[in-house]
């Protein structure tokens, strides 16, 4: 279980949150920075991301990415 840190936690936030994914990993996972100085690992099975996209996370998971059309 991950330590919510910051204003909002991408594991169980209510809310999407855009973080920035800092490593790509096995099995469809990211390790993303939220903003809060403390990585996260997330699913990005849903989305096509690359290390420095910018994606939207909901409970774990990428969403959406915001800055590609």
């Amino acid at each position: 279980m991950t330590d919510c840190t910051g204003p909002q936690c991408v594991t169980c936030s209510d809310a999407a949150v855009r973080v920035t994914v800092l490593e790509l990993r096995p099995a469809g996972l990211a390790l993303v920075d939220p903003g809060s100085g403390v990585p996260e690992e997330v699913s990005v099975a849903l989305v096509d991301a690359a290390v420095g996209d910018v994606v939207l996370v909901h409970a774990g998971e990428a969403i959406g990415m915001p800055d590609r059309p």
